[in-house]
Formats: structure tokens, sequence, C-alpha cells
């Protein structure tokens, strides 16, 4: 996903000269190649988050588009009074670029898992808010935040993560990409964790469930169209995020959801199944722990159905 981003970066930079990147003193190996294009649009300020903020405030007051890259929640938690007064407060057009969402830099423990960064920034007033499901969906993602005209959130994995899609989906705000249609379960997310959804419907129909899977890139504004039509067609919807569940994908469907006006369904919000984690341990084996991994969704969306068939 970095390095996608990277080239999605220096190929608007070519094109535009406003363009500038703004690191906290990391990434060299990806951000290398920017830096000797473009070294008059290029600065590390070091390890100093809040400041990074406020430069890149003050470059977009003078006209630039600028992006910021920092570690998980650093660019975010680190630093919300300055991406909510200067960048907030004054729409400015800036993207923050957190890598390793979730449980990217899992073995460098808590202060390194990014678990509550969606819900930080949907609460920040004009901010849109991008979570980009595999590599196909990163240059369009970070398309769209260019061409916003205020601030943006782009949530990126660290490396590694499977490319699920075939080809190169359009993203726009307030849309959500179908990949399958499901009559039993539709299984939405957003975030790097798409792989592991779409293994779960791989899963599930080798079960005979029918289960279909929505990417969600841009979480705010919301591809509502997406969930309502999922609620139509499906007896359960489950939701899939590398994320806590308060203020995340998960309750944003569920608000959708009761105010859409759809025939009841069932709702399953799969998250982290705690607050804290207090343990360090790689991306694989923390999803496995919560239950987020193919095979543990799958298992939940089974139980979910029978719990469903149940009470009807």
């Amino acid at each position: 996903m970095r390095h996608t981003f990277v080239r999605t970066l220096l190929d608007l930079a070519k094109d535009d000269a406003s363009v500038w990147l703004v690191c906290g003193d990391l990434g060299y190996s990806v951000l290398d190649e920017f830096a000797a294009r473009f070294p008059e649009r290029y600065l590390n300020v070091g390890v100093a988050e809040q400041n990074m903020t406020g430069v890149a405030a003050g470059l977009a007051l003078s006209g630039k588009i600028v992006f910021t890259y920092s570690i998980a929640n650093f660019p975010v938690a680190r630093c919300l009074e300055q991406v909510r007064n200067d960048l907030c407060y004054h729409q400015l057009n800036v993207t923050i670029v957190a890598v390793g969402g979730g449980f990217a830099y899992g073995p460098a423990g808590y202060t390194h898992h990014a678990v509550e960064d969606l819900a930080l920034m949907r609460a920040m007033p004009g901010m849109m808010v991008l979570a980009p499901g595999d590599p196909a969906e990163v240059g369009p993602a970070t398309r769209a935040a260019f061409a916003c005209a205020g601030p943006s959130y782009l949530r990126l994995g660290k490396g590694g993560e499977p490319t699920v899609h075939t080809h190169v989906p359009d993203i726009r705000p307030g849309d959500a990409i179908v990949l399958r249609e499901g009559m039993d379960v539709t299984l939405i997310s957003t975030g790097a964790i798409l792989g592991e959804v779409v293994g779960a419907a791989d899963r599930l129909a080798a079960r005979g469930i029918r289960a279909g899977v929505i990417s969600m890139p841009c979480l705010q504004p919301m591809g509502a169209a997406a969930v309502w039509h999922a609620a139509a067609r499906s007896r359960l919807v489950m939701t899939v995020e590398e994320h806590g569940r308060a203020g995340g994908l998960g309750e944003a469907v569920a608000a959708v959801l009761s105010m859409a006006g759809v025939r009841p369904v069932a709702l399953e919000i799969c998250a982290l199944t705690s607050t804290v984690v207090n343990v360090a341990g790689t991306q694989a084996y923390l999803r496995r722990m919560h239950g987020l991994d193919a095979d543990g969704l799958a298992a939940r969306a089974v139980a979910a159905l029978q719990d469903h068939a149940r009470e009807r």
C-alpha cells in the first residue's frame, strides 16, 4: 500500500507543482524517490508530528496541497489539537497519511496500534476519511484526497497486503465498492482487513452460504446507498474493521440503517474485542486473537445467521 501511495503521489506532483510531502522522520526507503525528484517540495520535520501538522497548515494557507506522512496513530492522537484547530478549523487541503492502520505494527505494542484513529478522524469537522482495502484502492483513494478541498485522512497498511481487485476501482466520496452480492449475509469492511473478509466469504460459499462483500474505502462520507442495498437483499449485514467498536464502521453502518426506512435486518459488528490491547504480536496473530481473521469471521457469520434464524 505504501508504495502504491508514493507512486500515485509522484504522478500528482509531476503534474501539479503545488503538491508537497512532509514527513515525521521515517519512510526513507519508501519516500526516497519523491525526495530525490522534488527536493524543494519535500520536508522532513523530525520526530515532531505536532510541528509537522502546523508546517503543513502554513503551506496549505500559502496555496500548497500537502500530504503529511507518519506511522499509525502518531499523526492523529499525538497532534489532534493541531489537526482540529489548524487543519479542520481552516478547512485546509492537507491529507494526513497514516501508515500501519490497525495492527500492522503489532510487534511494537499498543503505542503503535492504530485502533481508535477512524473514530477520532470521523469526529473532525469536514474531514474526509479514507481507508482503502487493498493496493488497488490506494491510488484512487489518494487522488480523491488530492481533489478534496478540505482536510482528508488516508489510512494505509504497512506492506504486503494482498490485492483483491482484478482492476483499479473508481473511488468517489460517499461511494462503496460491491465485490460480490449476497442473499444470506453481506460483509462490509473498511481498510486493509479486506483480504480476510474475502477469505471469509470464500469459506462461507464453500458451506453453501451466499455471502456478499462490500469494501468501504471512504468511511466519511460513507456509501449509505450500498448499505441500504445490502440490507434489502441479505438476512444479515456484518461489518468488519481492524479498529475499536466505538466510532468505527459498525456504528456508522448502524446509524445509516436506523435512518434508512428499509426492512429490519440483523446487524453483526466485528471489531476489537476489548478497549485496550495489552498484547504485542504479529498482525496475523492479533487479528486471530480478536476473531478478525478469515476463519474467525466465517464462524462469526455462521453463528449470527443461526441466532437470527432462531429469533425468527
